[in-house]
């Protein structure tokens, strides 16, 4: 196993899906197959876009691309895509990140390399880029972000640095790179209220939901996520409220009162999306919640409104 750096363009004429699979001719299915099991970090090239490396997923298998002959698809393991919190530039301070695109003195290269699609990472290059991508103080930072003194913070000398991989897989930490990255794509604005809301503390209280959840096989991309008020996140997740194909917010009429509707959702009935279009909800996502879950609920016990 090896791990990788996979060239993404978000403009791509391929059938690259960052979360769930990775598009690429049969001249990199040696590199590609090498890192079956292991662990490639996403880039965009800065004449593609302005993200340079900016998520890391785990490949699960490789396979022939059922619509393109000659060409092969990387599938990622659903669970494992995560966006960094921060893009990190290929160059800092003028140095490469990637040893292979510098020369002896540390200087960058220049084409070649840095064109290639499929590029092997050595390890602790792999682990520095996830380090400036999803720092490892993560939750402490989210933790005493709005609340800079905070119970079992405050006395801690130092964050214990897990590992990078444990800290990729761990629950809690992708919960907190999730919410992060679902809640500053809307602006901390409600997706279907419309409503920036913040307490006393300026604390958002918006909140992110998974559009299709992890243990139904969504993944962490922010195209799996709403920003979404408390009550709203509650509904939306029993199926109360969901998203048609044109942006129009469905809404459960038999089993949601008018007067809470008319309160909760904004009056132009049509979902607000983040300010990038790449950040929009996935329809995929949002077909799955429709066929899955919406006017599916059986209430068991009292609404929020009740």
């Amino acid at each position: 196993m090896v791990k990788l750096v996979l060239l993404h363009r978000a403009d791509s004429i391929y059938g690259d899906v960052p979360e769930a699979q990775y598009d690429f001719p049969k001249a990199y299915l040696k590199a590609v197959s090498d890192g079956v099991g292991d662990w490639a970090i996403y880039y965009e090239p800065v004449k593609a876009g302005p993200k340079g490396y900016f998520a890391v997923a785990k490949i699960r298998q490789v396979i022939p691309n059922p619509a393109a002959e000659g060409r092969f698809l990387a599938l990622v393991e659903p669970e494992s895509f995560l966006e960094f919190d921060a893009t990190v530039p290929r160059l800092i301070h003028g140095r490469p990140l990637e040893s292979a695109l510098g020369h002896v003195d540390g200087t960058p290269k220049a084409g070649g390399a840095l064109q290639s699609a499929v590029r092997r990472l050595p390890e602790a290059e792999f682990a520095r880029i996830v380090n400036l991508g999803l720092p490892p103080d993560l939750e402490r930072d989210e933790a005493t972000r709005y609340d800079p003194v905070q119970p079992g913070f405050a006395d801690a000398p130092a964050v214990f640095e897990r590992p990078v991989i444990e800290r990729l897989t761990r629950r809690a930490y992708r919960d907190v790179a999730f919410r992060r990255k679902v809640r500053a794509a809307y602006d901390y604005r409600c997706a279907m209220s419309g409503l920036r809301l913040r307490n006393g503390g300026g604390r958002p209280e918006v909140q992110a939901a998974h559009i299709r959840p992890v243990a139904d096989g969504g993944s962490d991309s922010v195209r799996n996520g709403l920003a979404l008020s408390g009550t709203l996140h509650w509904m939306f997740d029993r199926g109360l409220v969901s998203v048609a194909e044109d942006a129009t917010i469905l809404v459960s009429r038999n089993k949601v009162p008018g007067d809470v509707v008319s309160r909760l959702i904004n009056a132009d009935n049509r979902l607000h999306t983040p300010g990038d279009p790449r950040d929009a909800p996935h329809p995929a996502y949002l077909k799955w919640h429709r066929e899955n879950v919406f006017g599916q609920w059986t209430p068991d016990g009292s609404a929020p409104w009740d």
